[in-house]
């Protein structure tokens, strides 16, 4: 008799031969910052979450500092919108101003900045409109343009999670002609039009005001797609490459891993995260035993990045 048992006797031998581990390298913790001051706003949909203007910040940041996390994901939820979303690429934007006041308090954390025009926009869509129609080109400019102010600001990354197509191609040119060819570009590249996403547009003020974002977005039905995706985005110069939701799509992230060798980043989105916190505080679940298996599933997927809202949790619980 083969006794697999023998393997599974006590938690020594369990991590003996435990095969996939997560530590704090592997997370990103996504932040929103508002314009404005005196700002901590709770995000009703996303317990334990919050907008905070820059001068608030800190109280955050020093929380993320002390918890070990050396990566962080920003979004900017500005004053002013309007059709062209230019607030985005203001050379004295709530992000950029964001990424100047980090940079200073924590030079060593890590800032990966979203590239997306939906915060920004008076439609909410993630590119130009013109007779409710999603502008491709047109909007590749401004992208371009908005990637350029945040790496001049100090970003270490920029992650464009627009889908419009050829925009990492577009963003990438852009950089290097302006000085940042060392700027590394992470691709929202199999970015799905889920309904996983309804917390997150509370959060950041992103929903759109017509129609919806399937034109661009990809169909959830869609697993071959994915992989096309991936490798136009490795193809036009992505250095990691993401699929969005995670738990959800984690077949596509082990697609991913078999036909590329480039990093790949999982989003464990809001409303994965907001599910989890709604059971846990019915007291249906064990929220840390949840979380961390749901951690787990992403590394045996394939995922070597982990962007969760549930990184400060994950961090003090590998330290128990």
């Amino acid at each position: 008799m083969i006794r697999m048992r023998r393997l599974r006797a006590n938690e020594a031998i369990r991590s003996l031969v435990r095969e996939n581990h997560v530590n704090k390298d592997d997370l990103v913790y996504p932040v929103f910052i508002i314009e404005g001051e005196n700002i901590k706003n709770p995000v009703d949909s996303m317990p334990g979450i919050f907008q905070w203007s820059i001068d608030r910040f800190d109280e955050e940041l020093d929380r993320i500092v002390a918890a070990g996390i050396r990566s962080i994901l920003l979004f900017g939820i500005p004053a002013k919108k309007d059709e062209t979303g230019s607030e985005a690429y203001n050379e004295n934007g709530v992000m950029q101003r964001a990424i100047r006041h980090i940079k200073k308090k924590a030079p060593d954390l890590l800032l990966i900045a979203d590239v997306c025009l939906c915060e920004y926009t008076s439609h909410g869509h993630c590119g130009l409109v013109h007779d409710h129609e999603i502008l491709n080109d047109e909007t590749l400019v401004l992208l371009a343009k908005m990637s350029v102010s945040l790496a001049k600001a100090g970003a270490d990354v920029i992650a464009p999670s627009d889908m419009m197509d050829g925009r990492v191609e577009y963003i990438r040119n852009a950089l290097d002609e302006n000085g940042f060819q060392n700027t590394l570009l992470m691709a929202y590249s199999a970015k799905f039009a889920s309904g996983y996403y309804s917390p997150f547009r509370d959060a950041a003020h992103s929903a759109p005001s017509f129609g919806d974002r399937r034109t661009y977005q990809m169909d959830p039905a869609n697993g071959r797609e994915a992989i096309r995706e991936c490798e136009n985005d490795i193809a036009e110069g992505a250095d990691i490459i993401m699929v969005k939701p995670a738990l959800a799509y984690l077949d596509v992230v082990k697609e991913v891993t078999y036909y590329t060798n480039y990093p790949i980043a999982v989003y464990n989105v809001s409303g994965e995260y907001s599910m989890v916190k709604a059971a846990a505080e019915k007291g249906w679940i064990d929220e840390k035993r949840i979380v961390m298996e749901n951690m787990i599933a992403m590394k045996r997927a394939g995922a070597k990045i982990i962007i969760t809202y549930h990184a400060l949790d994950v961090a003090k619980w590998l330290e128990e």
